[in-house]
């Protein structure tokens, strides 16, 4: 199933205005509904290294999983996902990430330019009127339905924390220093877990994915009015949401996949995971 049709997709990275190098990584794919978004961190040029490693393996795998590309043809071939079950595409996402982790963290055991070097994760697959959503870290995904906007992932960070535990109010959270301790990230230990959620998309959903340098500088509410006022234009919102983070002091690298949802792509054999359930 080709979800060209029904995903509009954009992305855009920057270095902001103090990195001298983009240590941030992103990826999409509208025919199969893929987004994914690594923000690298340890050692000069190893964050780069290490998010770049995670956005490459990650769109390799699944591309291969679900579609074939065509040499001859220049065509990719998307397979019949109504025969791919939920809990089958759960499972990918979840081997998937472990790979670039055990690749990332060899590396890093390997090469002593590489050491402690890691990623934070935003990966999105949308399929069946749903988006799976596995993250690691602080990078974040934000949904805009009817105007309003809601985050939907929740940081793996030392400042959220503090934040549920009630030791730090989300006032103070503005203005804390350490908001990039991450608790989990991709690449630094042998085995790292991805929070993995599912979701009912919408027609007219804009599904927002973005690395830290945006999140930390720009509140939700200017985000919020970003998006309203370019929902006919992604390209112009994704601008403007850069342009905000660096007008804002752009003191980290930022990047922003927008994903906005414009028909339907409901899988019509949907029987096949009720099959599945039962066999089970």
């Amino acid at each position: 199933m080709d979800l060209s049709h029904a995903l509009e997709i954009v992305r855009l990275t920057d270095v902001g205005l103090l990195r001298s190098h983009n240590e941030d990584a992103i990826a999409s794919d509208a025919s199969i509904g893929l987004v994914v978004l690594a923000d690298g961190m340890g050692g000069y040029n190893a964050g780069e290294v290490a998010s770049e490693m995670a956005v490459l393996s990650i769109t390799a795998e699944l591309s291969e999983a679900l579609g074939s590309y065509s040499a001859a043809s220049g065509v990719l071939d998307i397979v019949d996902r109504p025969f791919v079950s939920k809990a089958t595409l759960r499972k990918l996402l979840i081997d998937v990430v472990a790979t670039a982790n055990a690749s990332i963290y060899q590396a890093s055991q390997t090469y002593s330019q590489c050491a402690g070097m890691g990623t934070t994760l935003a990966l999105g697959l949308f399929t069946n009127n749903q988006l799976l959503v596995g993250h690691i870290g602080d990078s974040r995904v934000y949904r805009l339905r009817n105007h309003q906007l809601q985050q939907v992932t929740e940081d793996h960070s030392l400042l959220q924390e503090e934040i549920k535990a009630g030791v730090v109010t989300l006032e103070q959270a503005k203005h804390c220093t350490h908001k990039n301790l991450v608790t989990r990230a991709l690449g630094v230990d042998p085995e790292v877990e991805l929070e993995l959620n599912e979701f009912k998309v919408e027609v007219g959903d804009i599904y927002l994915f973005c690395s830290d340098g945006l999140s930390d500088l720009v509140d939700d509410a200017l985000i919020q009015a970003t998006l309203n006022h370019y929902l006919l234009d992604l390209s112009s919102a994704a601008d403007a949401l850069v342009r905000l983070a660096n007008n804002h002091g752009g003191k980290d690298n930022v990047s922003v996949i927008l994903a906005k949802v414009n028909s339907s792509y409901e899988d019509k054999n949907t029987w096949y995971d009720n099959f599945i359930g039962w066999i089970k």
